[in-house]
């Protein structure tokens, strides 16, 4: 799509006009965003557009429209998604070997289950190798409470995150702060990277990685920006 405006600025509501005209999503709603600081990064991936408008690289205004658009009417099916998540959590499954992994991944995922506890009180259980564990259905419970507790901004910014990583555990330590985005997606490829470190590393996979990085980093941006 070619470049049809040539003014961005900001209304009273924190909405984006462009030419003077609110700017919509795609569901038509006016795009209007909870802090200024968010409306100034949405409005900024507008300016920074050239004389063809490249949808991919607006990944704030991708998720403010996710936000508008879609977690108020599917709210209830989102946190479903999410709380399926956090039944199986990745950081709930250790590697049953080699040891070196074992010790990684115990020195990096044990400290997040106990903040998960001492901040949410909900403890998880966690198992060595694939087989499904149950978790106890006070600690669903408490999950599905906390879930309902977030503002549709931060619950899309969880959803997104939590499908990067495939952790509930590491989407909350990052919403919180408790995690850069650069960490918590470290975390989330303990067992990629050591893979690579014994047979190498792939090309193509390294590059898939690098925009999932870069997605991951541009939703703990979000979730920080609607807060501020």
């Amino acid at each position: 799509m070619r470049r049809f405006y040539k003014d961005v600025v900001l209304g009273d509501d924190f909405s984006v006009l462009l030419d003077g005209k609110p700017l919509q999503t795609p569901a038509r709603a006016t795009l209007v965003l909870p802090t200024r600081a968010l409306a100034e990064a949405v409005a900024a991936e507008w300016r920074g557009q050239g004389d063809k408008i490249e949808p991919t690289a607006m990944l704030l205004t991708k998720l403010a429209n996710t936000a508008i658009d879609r977690a108020g009417a599917l709210r209830g099916e989102i946190e479903a998604e999410l709380l399926g998540f956090g039944g199986s959590d990745l950081i709930c499954y250790f590697a049953a070997w080699p040891e070196a992994l074992v010790a990684r991944q115990q020195a990096a995922w044990l400290p997040l289950h106990d903040w998960l506890h001492q901040a949410h009180g909900v403890r998880l259980k966690t198992t060595a190798g694939v087989s499904h564990v149950a978790q106890d259905p006070a600690a669903l419970a408490a999950l599905a409470r906390l879930l309902a507790a977030q503002d549709r901004w931060t619950l899309t910014g969880l959803q997104t995150a939590t499908a990067l990583t495939g952790s509930l555990v590491l989407a909350l330590a990052l919403a919180e702060g408790r995690l850069a985005p650069a960490d918590a997606f470290a975390l989330a490829r303990l067992d990629e990277t050591f893979q690579a470190e014994q047979w190498g590393a792939d090309a193509a996979a390294e590059k898939r990685s690098a925009g999932h990085a870069r997605e991951l980093e541009m939703t703990g941006e979000f979730m920080a920006l609607a807060r501020t």
